[in-house]
C-alpha cells in the first residue's frame, strides 16, 4: 500500500538556494505549458503530455535556464499540468503566481533516491543535482521510496517520500457490524451518533492577537516591500503551527472512528462551494457579507475536508468503508420520528421536535440522522449522494413542509 511520509530538512544554505531556483523553473514551465494549452483550445485544437514533452527537451537546447532542474522533475511538473487539465479542464486550472506559490517540485525516480539513517534524530537522503539533503529522523520510511517532493512551507522545507509499506488492505472490517455517523459543525468539530463530541482549539488566544496585529501590519506595508516579506513571514510561522494542529486532530480522530467502525457516515457536504465569498460584483453587491465570511472562515477553521482525507486514508488500514449522504435535511429531521420541519431547530444546539416533543443537542440528532441514512444506503447498495432531492419531504400532520435550506452545522 503506498503511504507519505513528511519530514523536516535542514538544508544547507546552497542547498536552499538551489531548491529555490528548482521551484521557479518548475513554476515557469507550468505556467508556459499551461498557457500553450489554452491558446491551442481556444483555435480548437489541443495539446498533450506527450508533444509539451518534446518541445521541453528541444527548449533546454536553446535556454540554459532550463537545465538547471533535473529533467525528471520537469516531466512531472509538465505530467501534474496534465492531471489538473484532465480532471478540472483547461480554463480552470490557476497560474502558479510568484508571490502566492510556495516551491513545490517532485523527484519521480525512486531508484535514484538513497535514504540513510544517521543517528537517533537524523536522516539523510541522496536527490538528484541536490546531493545529500539531511532531516530530522521522526520516524522509519517503512518501505521502498517511490518518488520524493520537497516543498517549502511555514518558513522551513520539508521532504515527502511515497513509500510502499507492503501492508495489504483488509478484506473485512475487524467489527463488521458497527457504524458510526458524523456530524461535522462550526461550533464543535465533529460529533458522532454515540454521542461523543469531538474538538479542540487549533490556534491559542496569543496566536489570535498577534496575527491580527500582523493583518493590520500587512494592509499598511508596501507591496514589494521588505517589512512586508518579513511581516508575511511571521503570519505564515503562526499558520503552520495552526494547520500542523489541524492535521493532527484529523489523523487521530479518523484513526480512531476506522478502527472502531467498520461504516462510517459522512454528509457529502462541498467545502468549497460552501465557503465561496457572498460579495458579489459591482452590478450585484452581495448580501450579508460579514455574516458570510465569519461563517466562511469558521468553517475552514474546523478542517471539514481535512477530516474526510484523513477518513479515507485510515479507511484502507482497517477495511472501514466511507458513505457520503446527501446532507439535505439531517439537522431538521426528528430522529425519533422522523418529523421534518425547520421550527425544530431552536438554536445552534437545541433541537425539539415540534411533532413528538423530542429534545436532544442539535449536531448528536443530526448525527443519528446521517448514521441511519448510511445504514439504509450500505443496506440497498445506492451511492447515497446520487438521489434526487427536489422532492420536498411531506409532513404527516401538515403536508408539504416549506423549502428550507439545509443547515451547515
Amino acid at each position: 500500500m503506498l503511504t507519505g511520509r513528511r519530514y523536516r530538512l535542514a538544508l544547507t544554505g546552497e542547498q536552499a538556494e538551489q531548491c529555490v531556483e528548482f521551484g521557479h523553473v518548475c513554476r515557469a514551465v507550468w505556467n508556459t505549458a499551461l498557457d500553450q494549452r489554452r491558446q491551442y483550445r481556444q483555435r480548437g485544437g489541443w495539446m498533450n503530455y506527450a508533444p509539451q514533452c518534446a518541445e521541453l527537451a528541444e527548449a533546454k537546447t536553446e535556454h540554459e535556464w532550463l537545465k538547471v532542474a533535473p529533467s525528471h522533475v520537469l516531466q512531472q511538473t509538465l505530467k501534474d499540468l496534465d492531471a489538473a487539465c484532465r480532471t478540472h479542464g483547461t480554463f480552470k486550472v490557476r497560474w502558479r503566481s510568484k508571490n502566492r506559490w510556495v516551491p513545490s517540485f517532485r523527484f519521480p525516480m525512486g531508484k535514484l533516491i538513497t535514504v540513510e539513517r544517521l543517528g537517533r534524530k537524523w536522516g539523510r537522503a541522496k536527490l538528484p543535482k541536490l546531493g545529500w539533503v539531511t532531516f530530522r529522523w521522526s520516524r522509519p520510511p517503512g518501505g521502498a521510496v517511490r518518488s520524493a517532493t520537497v516543498s517549502f512551507k511555514g518558513g522551513h522545507w520539508y521532504i515527502s517520500f511515497l513509500v510502499d509499506d507492503r501492508q495489504q488492505a483488509p478484506d473485512t472490517h475487524a467489527m463488521p457490524g458497527t457504524a458510526v455517523g458524523v456530524d461535522r459543525g462550526v461550533k464543535v468539530a465533529a460529533v458522532t451518533s454515540e454521542g461523543t463530541f469531538h474538538d479542540r482549539e487549533f490556534a491559542t488566544a496569543g496566536e489570535l492577537e498577534r496575527y491580527r496585529r500582523l493583518q493590520h501590519r500587512l494592509s499598511r506595508s508596501k507591496r514589494g516591500s521588505s517589512n512586508r516579506a518579513k511581516v508575511i513571514k511571521a503570519m505564515n510561522r503562526i499558520m503552520r503551527c495552526v494547520i500542523d494542529r489541524r492535521a493532527d486532530f484529523a489523523a487521530q480522530l479518523a484513526n480512531r472512528l476506522t478502527a472502531d467502525n467498520a461504516l462510517v457516515v459522512l454528509e457529502d457536504l462541498k467545502t468549497r462551494h460552501m465557503t465561496a465569498s457572498a460579495s458579489g460584483t459591482i452590478e450585484v453587491p452581495g448580501r450579508n457579507v460579514r455574516q458570510k465570511s465569519g461563517l466562511n472562515r469558521a468553517i475552514l477553521n474546523k478542517g471539514w475536508y481535512r477530516l474526510e482525507l484523513a477518513l479515507n486514508s485510515a479507511a484502507r488500514y482497517s477495511g472501514s468503508r466511507i458513505i457520503k449522504i446527501h446532507p439535505a435535511y439531517t439537522s431538521q429531521t426528528c430522529h425519533r420520528c422522523k418529523e421534518v420541519d425547520a421550527n425544530s431547530r431552536k438554536s445552534q444546539a437545541d433541537f425539539v421536535c415540534t411533532a413528538c416533543g423530542h429534545r436532544d443537542h442539535a449536531d448528536l440528532n443530526a448525527a443519528k440522522n446521517i448514521r441511519a441514512a448510511g445504514l439504509a444506503v450500505a443496506a440497498c447498495g445506492d451511492l447515497g449522494i446520487s438521489r434526487s432531492v427536489k422532492q420536498e419531504p411531506v409532513s404527516r400532520a401538515t403536508g408539504p413542509t416549506p423549502t428550507a435550506a439545509p443547515s451547515a452545522a
